[in-house]
């Protein structure tokens, strides 16, 4: 009589009186007490429905294998090849495990790409149904107290309804058209007469840079700064932070001038407009603010625009200083009248989605570039507002974007670094990819005379420009931030005297020759 569980003759033995197997009383109680079912069939069992029976009791003869010790040896070599073989086994089923694993949680990525496609697809029909219910005419109860009416600073004919219910703007009109062209048509007899000055920073002096001064310019709380602008004809700079101030600051006495506060989400761009002393923001708040300098140093809010409804990515101020352009996600771009806070045409392009991320005009004034979401770069006529080129090639979204003074280059950056673009040809030439894969390029600006190009993500790099053909050499590359934050704005100062870098850990860095710092 042999044990159904240990294969053995059972020193005590019972029987099952549903199934008739035999066990050893020890362990199957102990199976019973455990599952409460038979070991071997699997059915319901009881203490009551095992039998014990009566069996002669008999010393059970040593085995003939441990009777020597060759036999002992033997019985150790079979006990160990069994452990070999449920070790093989285990690994075996281990081996699956992480099989199973591993497609359980490609399943959970697949899952959660999908969701974010739906989600972004969710986004998209949100913001499409949001612009077509703008151009749904209004209850009669709607009152002029109303948002859509009402931002408290635009002039009246800019908020008056067609007969289609749509919103009416009044264009760009011929004088407006005329005062570009003229404005083209000045700057590009400049340009052909124009030559680099002399007080230009020369190569040799570039590449003796260092770092001279560095400013936390904004709260601890949120820090960072997202944007860097340099007054054309004073010496002082503003930068935008994530702490939703913008900070005008004077580069001589290394002195806050003015902290202007108002947007409730952070500042994406700044732009100094030299006419009149004006200042431009621009928010993820969805708004866009026009502020204006008093004698008292101080800048007061002006106008404050609520054209988009998605967040504004970038302000660029036309050469005549009277107009400048707001680019949003939203897919549409505003152009203003700086004075008074008019928006007179707002350019929409929803065929792909694209979100515009930065914006830059061209430097005679009548072609706008704009970045997208979606890794495109457009070009537009502004007298016609009509899409005359797509740049693609980029990976990942266009953060910024940066016209050469002679007209002929077009600097745009991506995570995947820069290209540069022939605006003759409509052609990439050349692709600067400094970081790894995991650093994107944040920030691209050309100086004022064209003659150098500088890039900043995680560290700041100056270029010397070239022809299409000839190569551009680096000439110049800043300590690497990452320790301390990443580089998100770059910005030249008059003839490449020195160069100004924000970044994520709120610091405004300036660097220039030694010795030759404003404070000294």
């Amino acid at each position: 009589m042999i044990c159904a569980i240990s294969g053995e003759v059972p020193e005590e033995p019972v029987v099952s009186k549903k199934t008739g197997h035999l066990f050893e009383k020890r362990l199957v109680e102990r199976h019973v007490e455990d599952f409460g079912k038979c070991p071997v069939t699997g059915e319901p069992l009881t203490m009551d429905d095992l039998m014990p029976v009566k069996t002669n009791k008999a010393v059970k003869p040593r085995p003939l294998q441990a009777a020597s010790i060759p036999g002992l040896l033997g019985m150790f070599q079979i006990e160990w090849d069994q452990l070999m073989l449920s070790h093989f086994a285990l690994e075996q089923q281990l081996h699956t495990a992480r099989q199973e694993l591993s497609h359980a949680l490609y399943q959970h990525d697949a899952a959660c790409r999908v969701i974010a496609r739906l989600k972004k697809e969710r986004d998209e029909a949100r913001t499409l149904l949001t612009l077509a219910e703008r151009h749904v005419p209004l209850p009669a109860s709607t009152t002029a107290n109303d948002s859509t009416f009402n931002n408290g600073k635009r002039a009246a004919e800019d908020v008056n309804m067609d007969h289609d219910g749509k919103r009416s703007l009044p264009g760009i009109s011929a004088d407006i058209i005329a005062d570009l062209t003229d404005c083209n048509t000045l700057l590009s007899q400049q340009r052909k007469k124009r030559q680099i000055p002399s007080t230009l920073a020369p190569v040799d002096a570039l590449e003796r840079y260092t770092q001279l001064s560095s400013h936390p310019l904004h709260k601890t709380n949120r820090p960072g700064i997202l944007s860097v602008d340099i007054h054309p004809s004073k010496d002082i700079i503003a930068t935008g932070g994530v702490d939703t101030n913008a900070i005008v600051f004077d580069r001589t006495s290394g002195q806050i001038l003015s902290t202007l506060s108002g947007h409730s989400k952070k500042v994406t761009s700044v732009k100094f407009v030299p006419k009149d002393d004006f200042f431009v923001t621009a928010s993820a708040d969805k708004t866009v603010r026009v502020w204006q300098g008093s004698e008292d140093g101080n800048y007061n809010c002006r106008h404050v625009l609520k054209d988009h409804i998605a967040e504004v990515q970038a302000v660029t101020v036309h050469a005549t200083n009277n107009y400048f352009v707001s680019a949003s996600l939203d897919s549409t771009w505003c152009f203003y009248d700086l004075t008074s806070g008019s928006c007179l045409t707002q350019v929409g392009d929803t065929s792909d989605g694209d979100g515009y991320t930065s914006a830059a005009f061209h430097p005679d004034g009548l072609i706008l570039g704009t970045g997208t979401s979606q890794a495109n770069v457009r070009i537009w006529d502004v007298k016609s507002q009509s899409n005359v080129a797509k740049f693609e090639g980029h990976s990942g979204p266009v953060s910024a974007i940066s016209f050469s003074e002679n007209g002929y280059f077009l600097a745009t950056a991506a995570d995947d670094g820069v290209k540069l673009w022939d605006l003759r040809k409509l052609r990439n030439f050349r692709t600067f990819a400094p970081y790894d894969s995991n650093t994107s390029t944040n920030s691209v600006d050309f100086d004022h005379s064209g003659s150098y190009l500088a890039i900043a993500g995680s560290d700041i790099r100056v270029y010397q420009v070239a022809n299409v053909k000839s190569e551009w050499n680096c000439v110049k590359t800043f300590p690497d931030l990452s320790g301390t934050g990443k580089a998100t704005s770059v910005k030249f100062g008059p003839n490449a005297q020195y160069l100004t870098v924000g970044s994520m850990d709120r610091n405004l860095r300036i660097f220039g020759l030694p010795g030759d710092s404003a404070e000294e």
